[in-house]
């Protein structure tokens, strides 16, 4: 497979993916095609998003059926870089919340026959399904993500993967300076963080992105282990998400900081698909500091 990629100053190559679902529903070794024709190279993969016929129950999940489906993504060259496994573990009912968390702890056991070492969730809602509520950022919806976080945590530590946890501005680390205190508070090895800096913005803050941004890279940069690249666009009382290249963050700054403390960090489109994400390549490309 021929892909033609931008190094950077330090001889670095980008490395880009995109969420297997984006491309579609399909067979584990169609899909994998299907991203590898676009040149890319890794994916996050939400296995029941993702993978046509697959309807996985807790306790299903099995090292054979994730050998299976990790080598579908090898013999494409195709990284499964991260099991996206989207739980609340906010979620109001103690019971369903349990069992959610369960369910994150199987793709933390299986991880590894997906050729994969990491396993990423966001922060959490009082809202069952996963809306903003006016108390996520209260300090009893913030401990209560922690103590979530810590029975994840422990798991990964059994196993020998990570714990990816990723900041939303309506959940309960919704700041630079939460998610420094949930990685102070965890205190392992085996939590890293999913950075989307455009999760990270509000109405409130979008203004101030630079800071946001600078802020993220001073307090936790060090614990970065996946890029997602989105861009946002203000209409109305509301901040939507749109491609990369397409809205209004400032990319400049984020690209800085990948080539230059992030060399070869998997950086994973959203908001794509098949048609759009030659696009979003070349669009990062141009910008990179090397190309300057």
């Amino acid at each position: 497979m021929n892909v033609e990629l931008k190094t950077g100053p330090l001889g670095e190559v980008f490395r880009f993916g995109v969420r297997a679902h984006d491309f579609g529903r399909l067979p584990a070794e169609a899909l994998a095609a299907k991203i590898a024709a676009k040149g890319l190279v890794c994916t996050q993969l939400a296995l029941t998003k993702a993978i046509a016929g697959l309807e996985l129950k807790p306790g299903q999940l099995n090292p054979g059926l994730a050998f299976d489906i990790g080598q579908a993504f090898q013999r494409h060259q195709v990284q499964i870089a991260v099991l996206g496994c989207y739980i609340n573990p906010l979620h109001p009912d103690p019971a369903t919340r349990t069992g959610l968390l369960n369910w994150f702890k199987e793709h933390l056991r299986f991880a590894r026959d997906f050729g994969c070492g990491l396993v990423a969730l966001e922060t959490g809602s009082l809202n069952a399904d996963y809306s903003p509520h006016p108390d996520n950022h209260s300090a009893a919806a913030f401990e209560q993500s922690i103590a979530s976080l810590a029975t994840l945590v422990e798991e990964a530590e059994r196993f020998g993967v990570t714990v990816g946890i990723e900041g939303v501005s309506h959940h309960a680390v919704s700041t630079p300076a939460k998610m420094r205190t949930v990685l102070d508070t965890l205190r392992s090895p085996n939590v890293q963080v999913v950075f989307d800096p455009v999760n990270l913005l509000s109405l409130a803050n979008h203004g101030d992105q630079d800071r946001v941004i600078q802020e993220s890279f001073d307090l936790f940069g060090d614990r970065i282990a996946i890029i997602h690249a989105k861009d946002f666009i203000v209409e109305g009382d509301a901040i939507l998400p749109t491609r990369t290249g397409q809205g209004q963050l400032h990319h400049a700054r984020l690209l800085d900081f990948i080539t230059h403390r992030k060399p070869g960090i998997s950086i994973l489109f959203e908001e794509n698909n098949e048609e759009t994400v030659t696009g979003s390549m070349d669009f990062i490309r141009r910008l990179a500091p090397a190309g300057r």
